[in-house]
């Protein structure tokens, strides 16, 4: 036996091992590099368009009202049905 001297198939257990790390090393570090400069592969959000938190229906409302979707009366009647 060839490696029967320096402890058997362990040897080409460990070299794999190495092996696999280091080009999943590589392909991470490619990746990495790759979403870092097209920006982080996050969609870019304009802050003024996104709408804040509702925490529930009047607020829904009020945000609507705010944005000028809906109108004085409409907003004031949208106020009386919830808060019946």
């Amino acid at each position: 036996m060839m490696w029967g001297g320096f402890g058997g198939g362990w040897i080409a257990v460990i070299g794999m091992s190495m092996m696999l790390v280091f080009w999943g090393t590589i392909i991470v570090l490619f990746i990495w590099g790759i979403r870092a400069l097209s920006g982080g592969g996050t969609a870019r959000v304009d802050p003024s368009a996104a709408s804040p938190p509702a925490s529930g229906a009047i607020e829904i409302v009020k945000v609507r009202y705010a944005r000028g979707e809906i109108t004085k009366d409409e907003y004031e009647a949208l106020r009386r049905d919830l808060d019946t």
